[in-house]
């Protein structure tokens, strides 16, 4: 079987469907990969065949001049500009990376043409979304997305009318695109967009304990687990003298999120008002330390997996993948959310008794070291080192082992009626 794997994000979106990729390789599929060029050198470094797809993102992540926050709000025509090209993008490329394979798993709800894609070819279609909230329900609402200029907040509170509303939104910023693609190909027109790319069986590779589909009788949604991708490097030789020269330091990283040029600044602050060591994630926003100072180390990129049970607690943005690194590894951790399923990850993260669900937006060092000085209460470390034997480390195994038993069975997308779509 050939497996295309797709998605359009940063690294926290592309690396599950790596180890999805490595559980699929280990029991003899062939996959490739279709992500943004940002993660084709280290993709194909692992031995997987990559197309890249689109520019690369971490440029639109990044917010460089000095006091700079979240750029303006495309207008409406620039949003219009916007989805016609990437829907363009992902037909060409899509279609390209999917020659000769038998199914396509899609993962975020960007992939507006996978679908469409495997439509025109005939082959099965999955699409996986890495948080619950992501998938429609009426036991919550939609994730919160960035304002539209001219759009008005909606009046209701009621889930079924949010999650309506949601689907317009949806179907407004990429139908007309979508539809005049599939028209160019002989296929039908669909009236939902969201339905369409969601499909009435999605996939949810979320942990069940960290992260459970909110209707345990609901067999519309299959929760997978996780899909973790086992980390077998060592920690750069700096980073473990770092940690045996003294007590468990804590770690602060914001990944690919933007963040204030003087973040790093507050973030040594707020763990020197506590006594303790910082270790400083630079990420996608470059993030610096304040001075040379012995109890501080600034890192990139380095094996999570192995540093997080060595550290006293965690502070993060509240990606999907970091969220779950973190329970397994048993820390602490502090969630200040950003954007989009970040909000919902801080929230189980208090809910469960793990950590501290900080107020969204850029922590200030009294906000930090409020959060930081209930999160380090011996109470919380014990819960987060139980959780951490709930949360379960088979998703990628779980997911494989149905595409592999279930590839002839899997929904083969059928032209859409009205009713369905």
């Amino acid at each position: 079987m050939r497996v295309l794997l797709s998605t359009i994000g940063s690294r926290g979106d592309v690396q599950p469907l790596v180890a999805l990729a490595s559980e699929l390789t280990s029991r003899g599929q062939e996959v490739r990969l279709c992500v943004p060029p940002d993660f084709r050198e280290w993709i194909e470094s692992l031995g997987f065949p990559v197309t890249a797809i689109g520019p690369e993102v971490r440029r639109f992540a990044i917010a460089r001049s000095p006091g700079s926050a979240t750029p303006a709000p495309p207008s409406a025509e620039q949003r219009r500009q916007l989805a016609e090209a990437t829907v363009a993008t992902q037909f060409q490329t899509i279609t390209t990376a999917a020659e000769g394979c038998d199914v396509i798993v899609a993962a975020t709800a960007l992939q507006v043409a996978a679908r469409s894609v495997a439509e025109k070819m005939g082959i099965s279609y999955v699409f996986a979304a890495y948080c619950p909230i992501v998938l429609p329900s009426p036991h919550h609402a939609p994730p919160p997305l960035p304002p539209v200029p001219g759009e008005t907040a909606p009046a209701t509170t009621d889930n079924r009318e949010l999650w309506a509303r949601d689907a317009e939104r949806f179907t407004d910023l990429f139908g007309p695109a979508l539809n005049s693609h599939r028209s160019s190909l002989g296929l039908p027109a669909v009236s939902n967009v969201r339905r369409h790319v969601f499909t009435d069986r999605p996939w949810l590779p979320a942990d069940p304990t960290l992260a459970p589909w909110p209707d345990p009788g609901d067999d519309a949604v299959f929760q997978t687990g996780a899909w973790i991708l086992p980390d077998e490097r060592p920690l750069p030789r700096e980073v473990d003298t770092f940690l045996d020269s003294g007590e468990p330091p804590i770690y602060f990283g914001f990944g690919s999120m933007r963040t204030p040029q003087d973040l790093g600044h507050v973030m040594v602050q707020t763990a020197r008002a506590l006594g303790r060591r910082a270790i400083v994630s630079r990420g996608w926003a470059d993030l610096s330390l304040t001075d040379s100072e012995p109890d501080c180390l600034a890192i990139d990129e380095v094996n999570l997996q192995a540093l997080f049970p060595r550290v006293a607690a965690v502070v993060h943005h509240g990606g999907a993948g970091t969220t779950t690194i973190t329970a397994v590894a048993g820390a602490p951790q502090i969630v200040v959310p950003q954007v989009y399923d970040q909000h919902y990850f801080a929230q189980r993260v208090q809910a469960l008794g793990i950590g501290i669900a900080h107020p969204p937006g850029t922590p200030t060092t009294d906000s930090l070291t409020n959060a930081l000085q209930r999160c380090l209460q011996p109470e919380i470390a014990a819960r987060a080192r139980s959780i951490a034997t709930a949360i379960r480390r088979d998703g990628s195994q779980t997911a494989a082992q149905r595409l592999i038993t279930d590839a002839a069975t899997l929904s083969r997308p059928q032209p859409p009626s009205p009713s369905s779509e």
